[in-house]
């Protein structure tokens, strides 16, 4: 995943792009330091549907607490079979880059892997839905989507799903597509949508004031966790996504008991190109 073309959302935070934004009134007062300072996403669960983690690498902290495999069975009522693997494993490297963006924001946050993607990064989105349904089922406080679909067979089962998880106060944070097109469930009003920009700040983030899109983060040329313990410098919308999923793990860390649109209210406030109307830590 190495030299991929810069993706097209990235556009939208390029430095020619980016807007001043203006929070007033109580939203105004919203400083970082009052949204995550001294936080460290202790006692928040994160759930990473993906390739799986390697749950050993340095990078992850000893933080993977549960290993889920999804796999596709016709013959089943959900069209999946989910066991629990004793063994973590990453087929693909793709899930523990994220795992570990998240790690070095949040690292008290616990991980849960979802696993839903074979070893080319292919699956089929009733692996995608059973994965998200096992989080949404499961208690999860943030759960990290750097993958999706683009098929509008899928659109209402997916929305269902993510009504699902907002009214049960899991934040859903996910990674558009790296090439233009439709890409479920990032574009519903009720997930934080997430695309790369070129800063390497993992507190650099940008609010979108000309949605879908609403979000950008550092995702283009970044250092990552990768198979085997190791590292590699990789482009593309799906590590843009864990830096917000890692902010968004620090704010329910300090502040249980927001909501999801709270939540993203508070992104909006603390976004980089938002000028605040109090000092902002």
């Amino acid at each position: 995943m190495t030299n991929e073309l810069r993706p097209a959302w990235s556009n939208q935070f390029a430095a020619d792009a980016l807007r001043e934004l203006v929070a007033v009134g109580p939203i105004g007062r919203i400083t970082r330091e009052w949204a995550w300072g001294s936080s460290t996403g202790k006692g928040v669960r994160v759930a990473i549907i993906d390739s799986g983690i390697e749950g050993d690498h340095p990078a992850v902290g000893g933080m993977l607490r549960s290993s889920i495999v999804v796999e596709y069975d016709p013959k089943s009522k959900t069209q999946v079979r989910i066991t629990e693997e004793p063994h973590a494993r990453d087929l693909f490297g793709h899930g523990t880059a994220c795992a570990g963006i998240i790690h070095t924001l949040a690292p008290d946050a616990e991980f849960y892997s979802v696993r839903v993607l074979g070893r080319d990064l292919s699956g089929k989105a009733m692996q995608f839905a059973g994965g998200l349904r096992w989080a949404i089922e499961n208690g999860m406080h943030v759960v990290n989507l750097s993958l999706s679909t683009g098929k509008p067979d899928y659109f209402a089962l997916f929305h269902e799903l993510a009504d699902a998880a907002y009214f049960k106060n899991i934040v859903l944070v996910s990674a558009v597509n790296n090439i233009p097109g439709p890409s479920y469930p990032s574009l519903y009003s009720s997930v934080v949508s997430v695309a790369a920009h070129t800063s390497q700040d993992p507190f650099t983030f940008y609010y979108n004031p000309a949605p879908p899109v609403e979000f950008g983060a550092p995702g283009i040329d970044v250092t990552v966790a990768w198979l085997n313990g190791g590292r590699m410098t990789s482009t593309g919308n799906s590590f843009a996504a864990p830096h917000i999923a890692g902010i968004v793990a620090l704010i329910r860390s300090k502040h249980p008991e927001l909501t999801p649109f709270q939540i993203k209210t508070v992104l909006f406030a603390c976004a980089s190109n938002v000028k605040n109307s109090s000092v902002v830590a």
